[in-house]
């Protein structure tokens, strides 16, 4: 359930391609203090969860079924105080990252609550106030960086979520290289993450066949992101869960200009999944790919993708991180990623600066997935359509200042919404301000 990942290793291989130069980063570093930054990011987030067709808010377990209310609807503010230091010169710099992350309850209640906002307080309504800090130390020599404490991270096979008012954060190591011109070395070890509303370092639970709580032990990582030439670029992960599954994911993109505000794109990616028989009662496999065409001219995106699951099970993640899933059919409610689903979408994307209003773009895409496994062993289908409105602030003293209206339909038969969920509509309202202090 998280946005469509399309692209991004290609565009953090294009980054560190440019960062290239004949001097390391390091030998032209000015200082801890010289090369520091502080921001404060806010979001706002209105969220409403209107469940149809009979379907109820079963997160307010406390209350009779028949009490229930039809929806979840809660509204929140997330404040994100974010420093980076630069690196001391030298052959080795070292620097320091801190953040301080704190959530405001604007709008909750009793009955309306689980939209993924809040913890849950004794009478059923979502928490107040929270708020955690962290940090972490980081070394850099050459063009390569080693970072330990609390972090936000961003691969593959092991991706903190931001799909709420605050992310999720990881505890460990993490090592990133870019010592050899377009290509991107990743390594890292994670002993915990916490969950987007809760505060303790290991906060983020499943479940195993037994149904007893499993929390992430250790996670090891290793990756190469290669940019071939300016429009053909391919990655491949692997990660070791300890005790739950290990997974490994390839990625190859390539970019075919075609004339003058034309081009054409394509974006592979494949995941494998072996799952544990500790965790999951047997020996488990899911193999899970998708293919997006998207077409460009001017203003306008057209964007085809199929999608499709093979194996014993669906496509499983969330104890290595709510936004691990780079697959095109990841969207706004759901990942179309049941057990032999094959889903196919398409999507138009429509950006307003060719027509005078710069920073509006608009978004829909329909999804529609069938020949999914479920535990009645009647086959089950669904399909979604989102639509999205955008708009940036670009200049003043508001600049940068976004406002973003989500909306998602998502259905499905009685065989999947048994297994998956109630049929819903997904609407959701985002203010997000960036502010640069330092």
């Amino acid at each position: 359930m998280q946005v469509m990942k399309w692209s991004v290793i290609a565009l953090a291989v294009a980054a560190g391609t440019s960062q290239m130069a004949v001097a390391s980063s390091q030998s032209e570093s000015n200082g801890f203090i010289e090369d520091s930054s502080f921001n404060i990011f806010n979001r706002v987030l209105y969220m409403n969860r209107d469940y149809r067709n009979g379907g109820e808010n079963g997160a307010h377990a406390t209350k009779p079924k028949g009490e229930r209310n039809g929806y979840r609807e809660e509204t929140g503010l997330g404040i994100r105080l974010l420093f980076e230091s630069g690196f001391t010169q030298g052959t080795v710099g070292v620097g320091v990252d801190a953040h301080s992350l704190s959530s405001i309850k604007l709008d909750s209640g009793n009955g309306r609550f689980g939209t993924g906002q809040f913890a849950q307080t004794d009478d059923g309504s979502g928490d107040d106030t929270q708020s955690e800090v962290g940090g972490a130390i980081k070394f850099r020599v050459s063009d390569t960086v080693l970072k330990h404490g609390n972090m936000m991270i961003d691969t593959p096979v092991f991706s903190t979520d931001d799909s709420r008012i605050l992310p999720e954060v990881a505890t460990g190591t993490s090592l990133v290289s870019n010592e050899i011109e377009g290509l991107e070395l990743t390594a890292g070890r994670f002993t915990a993450i916490s969950d987007q509303v809760q505060t303790g370092r290991d906060s983020i639970v499943i479940e195993d066949f037994n149904k007893d709580p499993v929390k992430l032990k250790s996670i090891n990582l290793v990756g190469a992101s290669y940019s071939f030439t300016d429009n053909f670029s391919g990655a491949l992960f692997a990660a070791d869960t300890d005790d739950v599954f290990k997974k490994y994911y390839g990625n190859l993109n390539y970019n075919l200009p075609l004339a003058e505000e034309q081009s054409l794109n394509f974006d592979l990616n494949y995941y494998k999944t072996d799952y544990d028989k500790k965790t999951y009662g047997e020996d488990l496999d899911n193999k899970i790919w998708s293919l997006a065409a998207a077409y460009n001219i001017g203003a306008h995106t057209l964007t085809l993708a199929h999608q499709r699951s093979s194996g014993d099970i669906g496509y499983d993640y969330g104890i290595d991180g709510g936004g691990t899933i780079y697959l095109a059919n990841s969207v706004q409610f759901s990942d179309f990623n049941g057990a032999d689903e094959r889903s196919w979408q398409a999507r138009y994307d429509l950006d307003m600066s060719s027509y005078g209003v710069p920073g509006l773009k608009f978004m829909t895409r329909y999804i529609t997935g069938d020949n999914i496994s479920t535990s009645s062993d009647r086959e089950g289908k669904e399909h979604e359509w989102n639509f999205e409105t955008r708009y940036t602030v670009q200049e003043g003293a508001a600049k940068d200042l976004m406002f973003r209206v989500r909306h998602a339909i998502w259905r499905a038969n009685s065989a999947y919404n048994a297994d998956y969920s109630s049929d819903v509509n997904d609407t959701r309202l985002i203010i997000e301000y960036p502010l640069d202090v330092l």
